[in-house]
């Protein structure tokens, strides 16, 4: 096998970690000594040993002189953990294939100079691309202090969400909706905004028969505080809290209400009428939260969009028609005047799921 093969190994071995080391990057590593696979391990939870640290453990005294394959370099200061990168001089690792630096300034290429101090042969960028792209959400929030934004709908052929009369369930079938609790899974946080908690009543957990999940946490975008007290998402049975993002103008006995309820409340400032979601994405990226998928209505749609806060797009696309010029649509807002203002995708990829048809792209705006 090739340092491409056994690279492709590693990145899918931190995979099956997907939505589990927040705040933390998913790696995993692969020990090879004389073409023969030796040791294996992938990160699992932040707080818990680090994927070489398998690797290593698996591989034994026969780690010296091996060649170590991880996606992401390893690290050289004390976090959760110890560093790996003193194991691994430690263990007599003679050459370790690096496919990308880590971003975390605190780190930042100290664990490769390490490596190569020790006379350990460092070979770093294979398969760099794809180990960008996994571990995406890390790269941005360590990078930013920002969590990664992805802006997730459902709509019917021609672009609506729900009938006039405001029924939306269910635009997709069930595999689409499967997929769409996974999403759930893989993000720290879930966004929507409060007209969809009175329109939906929603309880934004994840549901996925047959697998081990987390739900995220919720957060809602309530400037006046009108959520009722018996809303599902204050009432759920769920390991993640709820957040209440509102402002100075909510009713302070409503306040002390959502508080002795067990949500979270969180103070902000308005723009035009709305909560400042800049503003909210710095907070909750104080509280290491690295990414929200924003599951809101119309208004919340076109509000992230237009302040330019989206990194990715999920959309679910089902082979039906709704009609009536009633019928809301997935982004509201004004709209641009001339089709060189459209909010673009790049990087698009397309998958069916039963019926439905699935899209994944990057935000780009021209503006």
């Amino acid at each position: 096998m090739t340092d491409e093969k056994y690279m492709e190994l590693a990145l899918r071995l931190a995979e099956r970690a997907a939505g589990w080391t927040s705040p933390n990057p998913m790696v995993g590593a692969v020990i090879v000594k004389d073409g023969e696979i030796i040791g294996t391990g992938y990160h699992r939870q932040a707080g818990t040993p680090h994927a070489e640290i398998h690797a290593l453990r698996e591989a034994g005294e026969r780690a010296r002189g091996a060649t170590l394959y991880v996606n992401l370099e390893p690290c050289a200061h004390y976090g959760r953990t110890p560093p790996c990168v003193d194991e691994v001089i430690r263990a007599g690792i003679a050459r370790c294939v690096v496919a990308m630096e880590d971003p975390n300034p605190r780190v930042a290429g100290r664990g490769i100079r390490r490596m190569r101090e020790a006379g350990i042969e460092v070979v770093v960028g294979v398969k760099e691309k794809e180990a960008r792209r996994l571990n995406e959400v890390f790269i941005k929030y360590i990078t930013t202090g920002l969590p990664f934004v992805v802006l997730k709908s459902a709509v019917s052929l021609d672009g609506k969400i729900a009938t006039r009369t405001g029924h939306s369930q269910w635009i997709t079938g069930p595999e689409a909706r499967r997929w769409a609790h996974r999403l759930r899974h893989l993000y720290d946080a879930v966004l929507v905004g409060i007209g969809t908690v009175l329109a939906d009543n929603p309880r934004l957990t994840v549901r996925l028969e047959g697998e081990k999940a987390k739900d995220p946490v919720r957060v809602i975008l309530d400037s006046r505080a009108r959520i009722p007290l018996d809303a599902n998402v204050l009432t759920v049975k769920s390991q993640a809290p709820t957040i209440i993002a509102t402002s100075e103008k909510a009713p302070a006995d409503k306040i002390g209400a959502l508080r002795a309820a067990g949500a979270e409340v969180i103070f902000l400032e308005e723009e035009g009428g709305k909560i400042d979601l800049a503003a909210l994405l710095r907070a909750l990226g104080e509280r290491e939260i690295t990414s929200v998928l924003i599951e809101g209505g119309a208004a919340v749609n076109a509000d992230v969009l237009e302040r330019g806060l989206v990194d990715k797009v999920c959309w679910f696309i089902a082979p039906k028609f709704i009609g009536g010029k009633e019928a809301p649509s997935a982004i509201g807002g004004e709209g641009i005047q001339h089709m060189s203002q459209a909010w673009e995708l790049e990087e698009v990829n397309w998958r069916l799921l039963g019926r439905d048809l699935y899209l994944e792209g990057y935000f780009r705006s021209p503006r």
